[in-house]
Parts: structure tokens; C-alpha cells; sequence
């Protein structure tokens, strides 16, 4: 009796049947494939993995933390260029797409989603970026790890308590070695504004799919200098 052989996954085509490419609203000068709506697109990942529960496809939308920090990085170009700079939690790859064109060094583009790893290169290559170059993707959590980063680069990393703590706490440390440390959030609960700095406010164009209103007003953090 032969043995029908299981389909194998290819996540790029996958990332290209199910999102369109599109302008950042907030920052028109990079596309990405983005999804139009979120539930329709988290059910098929599900299918395609053949797996339930999975988290949300954080990689088939622009949200409001990297769409604000990704203008911060473009607006304030030497935050990151010259430098080594991680792009944390990064989904899409849109905020290590603008510090590259930034002028950044290098980036590291850091990642646990297999379809994310997938939505990055193909939005690599609808920007005109070389993967592997100057832009890489890590796909381990890298959580309690220093590479010696110049710059680390978090947007909306607080939507979590547990991760959120685990993830603060950390990048805390970073810059307490001298790391300069950027989070974007749109105000999610678990941002712990008593340690941090704010630097910047824009008004972020979203979809109502995933957030309470068209406009969020979103903020860029830096971790507080010590006393």
C-alpha cells in the first residue's frame, strides 16, 4: 500500500495568495503584503499548518507600534545608521526595512512565525532589499540574548503581561549596557510608562479589524536614563 506523502508547506506562496502589496500608510516611502482582514486569514494559517489556536498573524498587517516607529526611524535617521540594529518581534519587517533605509549597517529582522520569516522576504523583495545582505532573519527567540546590538528596535510588544514583562525586562538590561532601545506602542496596557521615556506621538492610519477606532494615537519609547 503506498504512502500518500504530505504536501509541503511553502510559506512564501502562501504569504503571496493571501495578502495584497500595499503603501505604509504612515509610511508611504515602503510597501508590504498586507491581509484586508485579519479573522478570515488567521482561520486559513490555521489550515495551512494544520494547527488550532495559533496566535494572530501578526505578519499580514501594519500595526500602529511599527508603523509609528518605523516613521520615528526615518524621520530621525541616526538612531540607526552606521549601526547594527535589531528589529524585534518583527512580523512584517517593516521597521528593520526603515532602518536599512536609514541607513543602518546591518539589521537583524528576529522572528518566530514561519510565515512571518516569509512575509519578510517577499517584502524584502517588494522594496528592493536583499535578503541575506545587509538584512538578515532570525528565527529563535532571542529573549535573554545580547549580540552586541547598537540599536533594538520593539513595536507593540505589550498586549501580553507574561511577554510583555519577560520582554521589558530585557530590553531594560540592553540598555542598561549602553543598547539604544526604541518600543512603538499605541497604548496597550502592559507598557510600563513609569520606566520609560517618550519621544515622539504620531497619528497612525489602521484598519478597524484590529483596533477600536481609524487613528490611533501611538507613541515611540525610550527606556528612562538612570538617575
Amino acid at each position: 500500500m503506498s504512502v500518500v506523502p504530505t504536501p509541503v508547506l511553502d510559506p512564501i506562496a502562501f504569504v503571496k495568495a493571501e495578502t495584497r502589496l500595499r503603501p505604509v500608510p504612515l509610511v508611504p516611502e515602503l510597501s508590504l503584503y498586507v491581509a484586508d482582514e485579519a479573522v478570515p486569514i488567521w482561520y486559513r494559517t490555521e489550515e495551512e499548518l494544520g494547527e488550532m489556536g495559533l496566535p494572530p498573524p501578526f505578519w499580514a498587517f501594519a500595526w500602529a507600534g511599527g508603523q509609528a516607529l518605523a516613521r520615528h526611524v526615518l524621520d530621525h535617521p541616526e538612531v540607526v545608521a552606521g549601526k547594527s540594529v535589531l528589529d524585534f518581534a518583527s512580523g512584517s519587517g517593516l521597521v528593520g526595512l526603515a532602518a536599512l533605509r536609514a541607513g543602518a549597517r546591518n539589521v537583524v529582522c528576529a522572528d518566530i512565525d514561519v510565515f512571518s520569516h516569509a512575509a519578510i522576504a517577499v517584502n524584502c523583495g517588494a522594496n528592493g532589499v536583499e535578503l541575506h545582505g545587509n538584512l538578515q532573519i532570525a528565527t529563535a527567540d532571542l529573549i535573554g540574548r545580547d549580540d552586541g546590538w547598537d540599536t533594538v528596535l520593539a513595536g507593540d510588544i505589550c498586549y501580553e503581561r507574561d511577554l510583555a514583562e519577560r520582554v521589558i525586562s530585557w530590553l531594560l538590561g540592553l540598555s542598561a549596557r549602553g543598547a539604544l532601545v526604541l518600543i512603538g506602542d499605541p497604548g496597550r496596557a502592559y507598557l510600563p510608562k513609569e520606566r520609560l521615556e517618550k519621544l515622539g506621538e504620531y497619528q497612525v492610519p489602521v484598519t478597524r479589524e484590529l483596533e477600536d477606532t481609524e487613528l490611533k494615537r501611538t507613541s515611540v519609547w525610550r527606556p528612562r536614563p538612570p538617575a
